[in-house]
């Protein structure tokens, strides 16, 4: 019985002791909560957002027959003035929607291209002819519209920035230009032209992406729509991919 009595006073001592060992080990803090950032507070008023864009890139076509040797440096030149519309709930994210310009150079070598004779272009090899430089150049009057994100919504001219969007474009332009050293008839030296738009479709639809940091985005563009007109041409569709340059 002392024995009984004995084991269950020391079981209560460190009963007690234990509890008052814990008693004494401070609570742990609350997790703090983070604050939600209040973009209301954000100062737009000399928000840089891509206004204007310069574009420069290296231009092609898929689905390019093989009878068609295009060569030498193709580019694309484009020129837009954007508005810049930036979400109130969070202007990280913002819709751009523009107007401009753009223009692709096609050049081809030991090719003639004869867009103005006959019931479709002919784009065929021609070995004959001497040529210098021969291109096929195309004009757009265009509309894009991009669905854009920027890391610095205060100031895009720093920070991570993307964009994803289209663009519509009406077709004022279509020339072929060639320098030609020597033809088949002995001629030599002279600068040939032919202008006429007959074959091309009078408008496009293009998808396009930008990534990039601050001023400089990578760009890249694929034509959705046939570049000529059904039956008139082959099935093409131009792409380009190249450097913009923003700001305002």
């Amino acid at each position: 019985m002392k024995h009984c009595l004995s084991v269950c006073l020391l079981l209560a001592f460190f009963t007690t002791a234990h509890a008052q060992q814990l008693d004494s080990i401070p609570a742990a803090p609350p997790p703090k909560q983070q604050k939600k950032k209040d973009w209301s507070k954000l100062d737009l008023s000399q928000r840089s957002a891509d206004h204007l864009m310069l574009q420069f890139g290296y231009a092609g076509w898929a689905q390019t027959p093989d009878t068609i040797n295009t060569g030498g440096f193709s580019r694309s030149l484009n020129i837009y003035f954007f508005f810049d519309f930036p979400f109130k709930s969070n202007p990280r994210i913002s819709v751009g929607l523009g107007v401009g310009y753009g223009s692709d150079n096609i050049f081809f070598k030991e090719t003639l291209v004869d867009i103005k004779s006959g019931t479709a272009v002919t784009i065929r090899k021609d070995t004959i002819t001497q040529y210098k430089k021969l291109k096929l150049a195309t004009g757009y009057v265009e509309i894009p519209l991009e669905l854009r994100f920027s890391t610095n919504p205060e100031d895009m001219n720093k920070g991570f920035k993307f964009a994803l969007g289209a663009k519509v474009g009406l077709l004022v332009d279509g020339k072929v230009k060639a320098k030609i050293d020597r033809d088949a008839a002995g001629n030599s030296g002279y600068i040939y032209k032919e202008k006429e738009t007959k074959f091309f479709q009078s408008s496009r639809v293009a998808g396009i992406v930008r990534i990039g940091y601050g001023n400089f985005t990578v760009f890249g563009s694929y034509t959705l729509t046939n570049f000529f007109k059904e039956i008139a041409g082959p099935a093409v569709k131009p792409w380009t991919i190249g450097l913009s340059l923003s700001g305002l």
